[in-house]
């Protein structure tokens, strides 16, 4: 129960561009605009010389100062500096990231005229911090409690790691949850699912750098993740990326000049574009209209529903193929899915709407609560759950999504446990110690099942518990006997001490070892 004094428990999206803050009061949710009238806020820290500024402030700001403008922190949280996916990222981003202790990715900027170093859930800590002061303000108490939510393919590592940027914010993360489950509870559809049974849901999630498709099924207030597909790249910023390239060709055409390597310019030109492509989902017509944009040139143009959606159609249509790959995934038919919920700005754009209604054969789309708002809307609905302000019958209800965690554990475990073993065997091997004992075929035949394993780890992030004990035996039954091998006929495989008594093998077994990601 939240204790005498404290204000109400908050619900908090953390999103990768933009976050949301959202409080029961009054029987319904509140989604809490902040200082500047905006309902999101933009997941921006901008450093100066004399301040640090967080959401919009940091966002307006970022033309002037981008090499200390950090954004996109979520797609670093909880991650190592040495993934792929984070090392793709490094080259798109203006700030600079390097490897820190344990190859945690730290972010290196200027503030205040000193080079300081910040790890990616110090940064989200920043933001969480706003959404909570933004809470704050709205309802004039202090807040401690908050439920956060994060992508259903998070891995235990992201999700401590977020956790961590609470307690930084000074926050008590009540409890993590899935930003599809969060949508799914701001509809009710765990309600509505106890009296048809089982119900199927379909999340579609386009926001403005990240897109995500979730599959989960509802039986009894319990939710279970089937499948998730998606694209960590797509989003609202691609559609506002290929109307600013139609305009600088446009600009180019009328007035032989090329705005592109003026950042000052296709700054003002893009955030019209994305005032444009707003104004397009409920319009068939707008006009940009940007004084002196470039060298004293006034631009002024006018662009069709028709036109953005012609620019945008290849992107538009590979929105579809993660809708068809999830159903692959979780062996259903399009048929069975019971509701299908719009969550994120972009599925506002009505070509996309018209798409994924086509797909599913002029299906309803759940669509009345902003879609922008709707994860926050979940949460603050659970933060209430959890928090006791709800009837007790609410209480029991968050009962029910505790054994969704159960399962979830589960999968964690195994996959903890495989992905000790690979990276401390990969460590044993490359110790001089040991390694240099080894024949050179037999280190090479267990490096190559270690990368095998990585890979296959990284590729199958929400594969079954059992897929991840088979995985670990089949490495187990490579390195072991070499190993043991080394140690002169040890006993047998999994063998203990030997030779160097200072050395034990990684623990292997189903779930068991330490959890490599918590350790710092």
């Amino acid at each position: 129960m939240a204790g005498k004094g404290e204000g109400p428990a908050i619900g908090i999206d953390l999103g990768t561009t933009y976050s949301c803050v959202g409080v029961w009061q009054h029987d319904r949710v509140e989604i809490i605009a902040n200082d500047q009238g905006n309902r999101t806020t933009p997941s921006y820290v901008g450093f100066t010389d004399t301040e640090r500024l967080i959401g919009d402030a940091a966002k307006n700001q970022v033309a002037m100062n981008p090499i200390n403008t950090v954004f996109d922190a979520k797609r670093l949280i909880g991650r190592r500096f040495n993934d792929a996916s984070v090392q793709s990222d490094i080259k798109l981003w203006p700030f600079k990231v390097i490897a820190g202790a344990a190859d945690k990715p730290m972010i290196v900027v200027n503030y205040k005229g000193e080079e300081k170093q910040f790890a990616a859930e110090e940064i989200s800590s920043m933001v969480l911090m706003k959404m909570r002061e933004i809470a704050e303000a709205y309802l004039g108490s202090t807040i401690k409690n908050a439920v956060v939510t994060v992508p259903a393919y998070f891995n235990d590592s992201q999700r401590q790691a977020t956790k961590d940027a609470g307690v930084i914010a000074g926050l008590n993360v009540m409890r993590i949850i899935n930003e599809p489950t969060a949508a799914a509870i701001a509809y009710g559809l765990d309600k509505k699912a106890t009296s048809v049974g089982e119900k199927n849901v379909l999340i579609f999630d386009l926001g403005g750098g990240t897109f995500d498709v979730s599959l989960l099924t509802i039986e009894e207030g319990i939710f279970e993740v089937k499948a998730t597909a998606g694209d960590t790249h797509l989003g609202g910023e691609d559609f506002d990326n290929r109307m600013v390239n139609h305009f600088v060709q446009e600009f180019k055409r009328k007035n032989k000049k090329d705005i592109s390597g003026n950042p000052r310019a296709l700054r003002r030109l893009r955030t019209s574009c994305e005032r444009a492509k707003r104004t397009l989902s409920s319009t068939a017509q707008t006009t940009i209209e940007i004084d002196s944009l470039y060298e004293g040139i006034d631009f002024y143009s006018t662009i069709t529903r028709a036109r953005f959606e012609e620019l945008n159609m290849d992107l538009f249509r590979k929105c579809m193929e993660p809708v068809e790959k999830c159903l692959r995934d979780a062996k259903m038919d399009k048929r069975s899915v019971h509701d299908v919920v719009l969550v994120g700005g972009s599925t506002r754009i009505p070509k996309v709407q018209q798409l994924l209604q086509d797909f599913f054969n002029g299906k309803e789309l759940c669509k009345s609560i902003n879609p922008d708002e709707a994860v926050a809307y979940g949460a603050a609905v659970q933060a209430a759950i959890l928090s006791g302000e709800g009837n007790e019958k609410m209480v029991q209800e968050a009962e029910k999504y505790k054994s969704e965690d159960e399962e979830h554990k589960k999968k964690v475990e195994a996959k903890n446990a495989l992905e000790n073993y690979a990276y401390n065997m990969r460590n044993t091997v490359k110790d001089d110690k040991i390694g240099g004992k080894l024949a050179p075929a037999d280190k090479k035949k267990i490096e190559d099942a270690i990368e095998q394993a990585i890979q296959w780890l990284d590729n199958n992030q929400l594969a079954e518990a059992d897929e991840f004990e088979d995985k670990m035996k089949e490495l187990e039954s490579i390195c072991n006997p070499i190993i043991a091998k080394m140690y002169q006929g040890g006993a047998g495989p999994d063998v203990g001490g030997g030779a160097d008594d200072d050395y034990a093998p990684p623990s292997g077994g189903s779930g068991a070892g330490p959890k490599i990601e918590e350790v710092d």
